[in-house]
């Protein structure tokens, strides 16, 4: 199963909008603007590894990966494209 860009992107953006009552563009530094800590960024995983039915381990777990909306979209079309 392919999975494209803009509906992972939608729903990560909907996901932190409905957590931190704000709209994010999708390459805002979200850890340099103070949008999300790296105690939330825990919680983004376990969101994005039971939206998405994947598993974000060792290196995928850098804070880079989680600091845009793009960035979490590409790891999570990359986790799911390893998968097949």
């Amino acid at each position: 199963m392919t999975t494209t860009s803009e509906p992972v992107a939608e729903q990560v953006q909907a996901f932190l909008t409905e957590r931190t009552r704000q709209t994010w563009a999708r390459d805002t530094d979200l850890f340099a603007v103070g949008g999300v800590s790296s105690m939330f960024a825990m919680e983004l995983v376990v969101h994005l590894e039971s939206t998405f039915d994947i598993v974000i381990a060792g290196p995928d777990l850098a804070l880079d990966n989680f600091r845009t909306v793009d960035g979490m979209t590409a790891l999570v079309l990359r986790l799911r494209e390893a998968e097949q």
